[in-house]
């Protein structure tokens, strides 16, 4: 047994002090528990366990570490349970949406959540019921720390739930299910809370009005250095980003590098979380970085120009369509293993239309339905009416002008895979919030699903299958509520790849294209 100290900072500290062993007694067993932020490793044996803390034996003494605050390693380690409720994982969530996901739960069981900042990046929160003067319904903690950490702690059975601001990677997903942790991305362990936009923010005063993604791939990787190079001053380029195991940082890397599989280069200052990155381009007049939504302040956010002259900028529809190119889910996981009811009915209530006005305070896009009118300034429309010449394209792009005055358009687009008919996994969760949504709908009202595909491929055969893929979403929606929906009449369009909503050119932005939209006929 023994005792490994590397330099002691305010986490580790707030996590360990010398003790007599008390609590429930277990079988003494070899266990290593290590702290969150890696300051501090014991080896030794577990003696007692509780609730809040683990109680280890070593060379040096007994040492009692607050649960929250490490990983346990080792057979010896104890499963939690009861409604002691661990998450973690992505400081973008765990900071900001997080804290008013529970104030909600609490608040749709008629209590009150109470915060405790533990220590830095650790907040423990309990759930008092009959508003705040009935019984403790509940226990929770939040340790904000990276995407990566919140997987890691699954695989360590010391967290319930995880939160990541990026999709579980496959050598992840293989890694807990060979634990037993089952499978990561079924409907019952993957599940998606809401929508980020990424913004790429510069400071208040910089003139630069717009930046794309090839241009992004070479201010990152260091071929652009100088902010002459993008139409602005002779200056050179400050360039932040985030840590590698940061779950923002994998989504943007991914994003800008999808084309050249360039890497950040050396020259990047690194910060270690969204709040500093912003601050840190607030200071900095030739500063650039990149920050979820909810964090932009005071900085100015960049549209993204696309290599075909499409122009995106972060929105409500546009983020909710899932068609701003920076746009990222963000996620819980959980073990199938290690749930316990309260977790389940907690995650249950994230997913829940109750949860989307406190992610929409949270400045993240909730997964609720918005309409809007497709009209004249839609860019699509200017982009149809200026770059389609062929004789039998411009018969097709009339007709679609035409429907797009008569319908409004939802924010529900379903996508596929390339060359497939098969939804995403959002999509088929997407399909419960729409037939809801269409049930509230007066009787006799038009709904039309609406087709479109990629650039690549003869038109013709694109335009028939824009339409498969508009009657597959069709048949989906029979299936699971046709007594439901009798009054709603249901059409399907297909118009091939008309209309695109992104560019082409790039790999990100013809998966963006795959898709079918859902349109409502106006009122008359």
């Amino acid at each position: 047994m023994s005792l490994v100290m590397h330099s002691l900072k305010s986490t580790a500290a707030a996590a360990l002090v010398f003790a007599a062993a008390t609590g429930a007694y277990a079988q003494s067993s070899e266990v290593i528990v290590k702290t969150t932020d890696g300051t501090l490793t014991i080896s030794g044996e577990l003696v007692a366990y509780d609730d809040e803390t683990l109680t280890i034996r070593s060379t040096l003494g007994e040492f009692k570490i607050a649960r929250a605050s490490v990983d346990c390693e080792g057979d010896g380690c104890p499963v939690m349970e009861g409604y002691g409720i661990s998450i973690v994982g992505s400081d973008t969530m765990g900071l900001s949406l997080m804290p008013l996901l529970l104030s909600g739960f609490a608040d749709v069981k008629n209590g009150v959540a109470e915060f405790d900042e533990a220590d830095a990046g650790l907040t423990k929160v309990k759930l008092t019921g009959d508003a705040g003067f009935g019984d403790e319904i509940g226990e929770f903690s939040v340790a904000s720390t990276s995407t990566s950490r919140g997987f890691e702690d699954l695989q360590s059975r010391t967290n319930h739930i995880a939160m990541a601001s990026r999709r579980i990677r496959p050598a992840e997903a293989r890694s807990l299910r060979d634990v037993g942790a089952g499978n990561m991305i079924s409907d019952g362990q993957e599940h998606i809370v809401a929508v980020d936009s990424l913004s790429v923010v510069v400071h208040a005063e910089n003139p630069v009005e717009g930046v794309s993604l090839a241009q992004l791939d070479g201010i990152y990787s260091g071929r652009i250095t100088n902010w002459s190079e993008l139409g602005g001053p002779n200056q050179p380029i400050k360039v932040f980003a985030l840590g590698e195991e940061d779950g923002t940082r994998s989504t943007f890397d991914q994003r800008i590098f999808s084309e050249t599989n360039n890497r950040v280069a050396s020259i990047v200052e690194t910060v270690d979380s969204a709040e500093a990155m912003n601050d840190a381009v607030l200071r900095d007049r030739f500063g650039i970085g990149y920050v979820g939504a909810g964090f932009v302040r005071g900085t100015k956010a960049l549209p993204i120009v696309g290599e075909c002259g499409i122009t995106s900028r972060p929105g409500l529809f546009a983020s909710k369509a899932e068609e701003y190119p920076l746009d990222r889910r963000l996620y819980l996981y959980n073990r199938a293993d290690n749930m316990t009811a309260e977790a389940s009915e907690f995650v249950r209530f994230t997913t829940s239309n109750a949860a989307d006005s406190v992610i929409a305070k949270a400045g993240f896009v909730d997964l609720s339905i918005a309409r809007r009118e497709q009209d004249a300034i839609d860019g699509r429309m200017r982009a149809l009416i200026e770059n389609t010449i062929d004789p039998f394209e411009l018969s097709l792009m009339r007709d679609l002008l035409v429907d797009m005055f008569q319908w409004d358009r939802l924010s529900t687009t379903f996508r596929f895979a390339p060359g497939s008919t098969r939804l995403d996994a959002k999509g088929l969760a997407d399909l419960d919030r729409l037939i809801d949504y269409l049930a509230e709908q007066p009787e006799g009202s038009e709904i039309a699903l609406v087709g479109f595909t990629d650039g690549d491929g003869a038109f013709e055969a694109n335009r028939t299958l824009s339409l498969v893929r508009a009657q597959q979403v069709a048949d989906a929606i029979d299936s699971l509520a046709s007594s439901e929906l009798q009054g709603i009449n249901v059409l399907t369009k297909g118009y091939g790849e008309m209309a695109p909503s992104a560019c082409n050119e790039t790999l990100d932005g013809k998966r963006i294209n795959r898709r079918v939209e859902v349109w409502i006929r106006k009122s008359t």
